[in-house]
């Protein structure tokens, strides 16, 4: 009944906002189409003066904080969404009614097993923050450090469940119903968001991802991580050290203190490439809302992270080819950015190399038109991924978090230093990182480091020999049997078919007495009616 009721308010919040205007222009099926046309509110309510991308901004915020999240995360993804749909939805607001400070108590209660009294020596039941699926409490501890309580919504997985199911649901009627709807692979994008929303649900996953990048970053000069309580810390309450510092956004108050901003925005771009080069664990949802600037050295200044509910990782090879990818890019040497995307297994190992080099440069070309430091990173991967889908690029979670991230990044670094040049502060980073990578001291490190393996397996290569020789074996010996039994089918086909191929000869042995000029069917000759009714026979038989 509820899920009913829910199906019913999407269906008013649909007619509201008039969204029906977005499929006016889409290669519909003819049914799709006529039912659209028979829905009596399109001639009641108007469209308005409101865009399209307004109009579903507001839908999903009247739809719920699930919705809202989605929304949000649709926003990332440049590569389904046209730039007008994506940047109204970057405006989605997640803002939600808090739960009760008692409420939240019991929560702390039952999952620490002890009173919040005996916990903290502070605890402040009106919430600093609300959002959709947890709210942030602030507290003291009896040691004096100041923490903050994170404390996730109660009963908010059972309503994450049905929405998502919901969204599962919608996603499979566009694909049935829209001829292109396969192609933007929405009930994967869906899949995504599920794993994306639950994990979040688990706060110990996050607490994690906290520790191991305070771990990555650990002294570092130019970031600083908060501290986890792990001891009081469940999946359901967090507790981490309470931070001070101005948000990133904050621009007015960074140039009242008179921050370094060429240095600020350089060192966000450092930051990035450091975590997804060096460390390859980033955290992927790096908006303003979740990074601080310390106020302790303003010439030399330091970001404070906080929120690593979303984390992205890449394997060595995704790292290798991305590096490489850039500094060819900025080379343009557009074959080599081809060949790398084929090479990584991102395209088809069947891809016209040709073809996709030229698509490739007609995308790329135009940005080389602005100076250097116009030029975005996210916009130009952004634009590589759309052109790779045309040849049937397979969706790359961790590369699209990654561009999702490349792309706050950017936006942030020109926020703080219009001039910021991204090539400038990159291109030593990632040819360092790739001489790191491949010159002879890290042929070296591998070399030392598999040492132990290969000395382990060396008293087994024998045996291990022996076995793969036994296997080519039997695989030669399979292959002549496969070989052979193709053989004997070839053989029995042909078989089956001479019979048929007599018989069409026949057929035509007979066609030839109709060369006659005035030669009719019931004039046909006794043998001519002898092979048509023997040509026929064998056709039929075979």
């Amino acid at each position: 009944m509820r899920q009913l009721l829910r199906l019913l308010k999407i269906a008013r919040v649909f007619a509201k906002y008039r969204l029906d205007t977005f499929f006016e222009n889409l290669p519909l099926r003819w049914y799709v189409r006529l039912a659209l046309w028979l829905m009596l509110w399109r001639y009641i309510i108007p469209v308005g003066k409101r865009s399209e991308g307004e109009r579903l901004r507001l839908a999903l915020e009247e739809l719920g904080p699930i919705f809202i999240k989605f929304g949000q995360m649709l926003s990332t993804r440049r590569d389904l969404l046209p730039d007008n749909l994506a940047l109204e939805l970057k405006r989605l607001q997640d803002q939600v009614p808090p739960f009760g400070g008692d409420k939240a108590r019991r929560i702390i209660e039952q999952a620490l097993g002890d009173n919040v009294e005996n916990l903290f020596a502070e605890f402040s039941a009106e919430p600093m923050a609300s959002a959709s699926v947890a709210q942030v409490h602030q507290a003291l501890l009896y040691s004096g450090d100041e923490v903050i309580v994170k404390v996730v919504r109660p009963g908010i997985d059972k309503i994450i469940r049905k929405d998502v199911d919901l969204l599962f649901s919608l996603a499979h009627l566009i694909e049935r119903l829209w001829a292109e709807g396969k192609r933007l692979r929405l009930v994967e994008v869906v899949a995504d968001y599920e794993n994306t929303i639950f994990d979040e649900l688990d706060l110990r996953k996050e607490a994690a991802n906290c520790s191991q990048i305070r771990r990555n970053f650990e002294d570092s000069p130019i970031l600083y991580v908060p501290e986890i309580y792990w001891d009081l810390t469940r999946q359901n309450v967090l507790v981490m050290e309470r931070i001070h510092g101005i948000p990133v956004a904050d621009v007015d108050q960074l140039n009242a203190q008179n921050t370094d901003m060429k240095k600020l925005a350089e060192q966000g771009v450092e930051i990035f490439f450091t975590q997804v080069f060096r460390d390859s664990f980033f955290h992927a949802d790096m908006h303003p809302g979740n990074i601080f600037v310390s106020r302790d050295n303003p010439s030399s200044p330091q970001y404070i992270a906080i929120d690593f509910g979303i984390v992205g990782s890449l394997s060595s090879e995704d790292q290798s080819y991305l590096a490489r990818n850039f500094l060819a890019f900025f080379k343009r040497d557009y074959r080599m950015v081809a060949q790398l995307h084929i090479e990584s297994g991102w395209v088809p190992a069947d891809t016209n190399v040709v073809a996709f080099e030229t698509a490739i440069r007609s995308v790329c070309e135009p940005i080389f038109e602005k100076p250097l430091k116009d030029i975005s990173f996210g916009l130009v991967l952004m634009g590589l991924f759309q052109t790779a889908r045309r040849f049937n690029m397979e969706v790359q979670p961790q590369l699209v978090l990654l561009q999702k991230t490349l792309l706050n990044i950017e936006g942030l670094g020109r926020q703080l230093y219009p001039d910021l040049d991204l090539w400038q502060t990159a291109q030593p980073f990632l040819e360092r990182w790739m001489k790191e990578r491949m010159g002879p001291k890290a042929v070296w490190k591998n070399i030392r480091q598999q040492a132990p393996d290969w000395l382990e397996k060396m008293p087994q290569l024998p045996q291990l020999t022996y076995e793969a020789l036994q296997q080519v074996r039997q695989m030669d010996a399979n292959r002549q049997r496969e070989i052979q039994q193709l053989s004997e089918n070839r053989a029995s086909k042909a078989q089956r078919c001479w019979p048929k191929l007599l018989g069409i000869l026949m057929l035509a042995g007979a066609g030839l007495t109709l060369l006659e000029p005035l030669a009719v069917v019931a004039n046909l000759p006794p043998l001519g009616w002898l092979l048509t009714g023997a040509g026929l026979a064998l056709i039929i038989r075979g």
